[in-house]
């Protein structure tokens, strides 16, 4: 009874809300539908269980009725309760679209089972019709499949390039896809640091002259910080942390400044005023540099001038019959390989040495006849003296010593003892504040005779036939003799030619507004190099070489037709009377040119240094300075002495 006003009372419950219009959850149908009766039966065979004692479980007759109840539901799952195997009796809104749906599947279902399945009366032809269209739908597929196969490999190949390109230093960054993270070196902020420094500057002058003194007094505030922030820095990593607010507390005031103060007259012209201004610190500042520069790369290092003194204390304290060198019959035995070398640089002189020494490949053959001044004289055969070139010979002598080359022989010397020249040299105003254009030529280096006694070579060495002159700033890097075997077509010089760029022809040495010069050369003729020339002496004493530099020289009186120097004059003497070398035998350029190559250097039998940037020197360029310093012996004692570092 208590299970039958149970199911009474849940049937009430489902009508009431049938009754309402509310829609019942599925898994309330479900027990209504099957587990009711499934309790109700359950419960009933409890019943007759109690009743009957004998009988365990149910009977024949109630488990045929629950077998027959539930045959059609199949297992008890929700979805047989959508496909509609629920009695009449229970009806639930939205089902019905449901059980439409279901019915239409299985039509559509059935109907694909029965056109596919239903062949048997199909003609011998429609079958090999369908086997021919099975046959290429597998190859289509089998197609496809391959074409993806590649496809994917391909993308797959991309991916790791795109990976092994990827930089991992940024890889921890933030947002590295953002347009501002592109560049660590970006400078966007400092520059808009820079454009704010300049308009304040602008704004403060204009408020001073309008007498807005807040203003005036809250943009110098503001510049200040700004400027302090701003620093040296040249990148936005440079900048502090505080670089952001100051920026915009600046453009704050500079907009309050630009609604007070602008005006486009008063702006314009205090602008223009501050480049004028700028142009001016410019040219100064460079004038400055150009003197400096020079200064620094003329002057004789501590070092240097330390191991001079040093040797020259030395060599007077020695007796005079161990101040001469040994092998002095091979100086004027013209069947040996003679070298010019005029310095007043001991250190030099001996890289010099060593580097041809080492590249030699019979050092006894060789002989080097070096040139220097009465300063340098007892320092230069000391060292020698001290460090000698093997089986070479050396033979120093001084340049003062040298009687026959005076001032009433020499055209220089004589120019040199002029009131014009001296004041030139010694009496001009001050660097920085006159022009800069002769500043190269007014160098110690011009006043002396070691400078301009290449063009003396015969009357040094009267008895040989061909010498190789030598700079002191070269370093050999391979054997030379092969010099002496080069044809020079009865040319006077062999030098390498340095017409590659523009800057090394005629015009850019010579002074062709001058009639002398423009009718006797060619502008555009190529120019060659000192530092490493092969001279025929006896072609020289046929063509009066010295002669013809005794000539030009003495038209160039007042500099009118070139500057000071040599390299002018050596171009004007032995014009027509140049032989070009290879290459390879001389590469310039490791004094000033920083892209130099480095094939060119490693192949080339001799490298120069000329320029600004000697190797001694600290200013020298760091990535060719070992091609020197090889030659140098830093564990000398006299070196380690004078604090000689490499």
């Amino acid at each position: 009874m208590a299970l039958k006003r149970g199911l009474s009372s849940s049937s009430v419950a489902v009508e009431r809300n049938r009754s309402s219009g509310s829609r019942l959850p599925i898994g309330i149908l479900v027990f209504f539908s099957v587990l009711a009766p499934l309790v109700f039966f359950v419960g009933r065979g409890l019943c007759i269980s109690d009743q009957n004692s004998t009988q365990s479980g149910f009977s024949k007759q109630v488990i045929d009725v629950v077998t027959t109840s539930t045959a059609n539901l199949g297992s008890l799952s929700l979805e047989s309760f959508r496909k509609g195997n629920l009695s009449a009796s229970w009806k639930v809104v939205g089902v019905e679209t449901l059980m439409e749906d279901n019915a239409a599947s299985k039509a559509t279902d059935l109907k694909q089972e029965m056109s596919q399945d239903d062949h048997t009366h199909d003609t011998p032809a429609k079958i090999l019709r369908r086997q021919l269209m099975d046959d290429k739908r597998e190859r289509w597929a089998a197609e496809l499949v391959q074409q993806d196969e590649k496809a994917t490999i391909k993308l797959e190949n991309s991916a790791i390039q795109r990976s092994k390109a990827v930089d991992s230093a940024v890889l921890g960054k933030y947002n590295i896809w953002r347009r501002e993270n592109e560049n660590d070196k970006s400078d966007s902020r400092v520059r808009l640091m820079r454009d704010q420094i300049i308009m304040a500057n602008v704004y403060v002058s204009i408020a001073k002259l309008k007498n807005k003194l807040d203003l005036q007094q809250e943009l110098q505030i503001r510049l200040k910080g700004i400027q302090h922030d701003l620093g040296e820095s040249t990148a936005d990593s440079d900048l502090p942390r505080s670089a952001p607010e100051k920026i915009k507390a600046m453009s704050k005031v500079l907009s309050k400044a630009r609604d007070q103060l602008y005006d486009c007259k008063s702006v314009t012209g205090k602008l223009r005023e501050m480049l004028q201004t700028s142009d001016e610190q410019v040219r100064r500042l460079k004038k400055q540099s150009t003197f400096l520069s020079q200064l620094a790369a003329k002057t004789i290092p501590y070092a240097i001038h330390c191991l001079s003194m040093r040797l020259t204390i030395e060599y007077y304290l020695l007796p005079l019959e161990k101040r001469k060198f040994p092998r002095s019959e091979n100086l004027e035995n013209p069947n040996l390989y003679h070298y010019a070398l005029f310095s007043d640089n001991v250190l030099a002189a001996s890289v010099v040495v060593n580097s041809t020494i080492m590249n030699a490949k019979d050092p006894s053959k060789h002989v080097f006849h070096l040139v220097t001044n009465k300063l340098n004289f007892g320092a230069m055969n000391m060292w020698f003296l001290l460090n000698p070139p093997g089986e070479a010979t050396i033979h120093v002598e001084n340049v003062d010593e040298f009687k026959w080359l005076n001032s009433s022989y020499c055209p220089v010397l004589r120019q040199l003892e002029t009131a014009a020249m001296k004041e030139y040299y010694f009496k001009a105003d001050h660097p920085t504040t006159s022009g800069s254009s002769n500043l190269k030529y007014r160098n110690p280096k011009y006043l002396s005779m070691l400078n301009h006694l290449r063009f003396y070579l015969p009357q040094v060495y009267p008895k040989l036939d061909k010498i190789l002159f030598l700079d002191d700033d070269v370093v050999v890097q391979k054997d030379l003799t092969g010099l002496w075997s080069v044809d020079l077509n009865g040319k006077v010089n062999g030098a390498v030619e340095t017409c590659g760029q523009s800057f090394h022809r005629f015009d850019k040495y010579l002074n062709f507004s001058n009639r002398h010069i423009s009718q006797n050369f060619d502008p555009n003729a190529c120019g060659w190099a000192y530092g490493m020339n092969m001279f025929d002496l006896k072609e020289w004493k046929k063509k009066d070489i010295t002669g013809i530099y005794h000539k030009w020289q003495s038209m160039n009186e007042d500099r009118a037709l070139w500057k000071l120097g040599t390299l002018p004059p050596g171009l004007i003497t032995f014009y027509g009377l140049t032989h070009p070398l290879d290459k390879s035998w001389h590469v310039l350029g490791l004094g000033y040119n920083p892209s130099v190559d480095k094939r060119e250097i490693e192949h080339a039998a001799v490298v120069h240094y000329n320029g600004n940037m000697k190797p001694w020197l600290d200013l020298a360029m760091t990535k060719y300075r070992p091609y020197w310093t090889k030659f140098v012996k830093y564990d000398h004692p006299y070196l380690r002495s004078c604090n000689f570092s490499e």
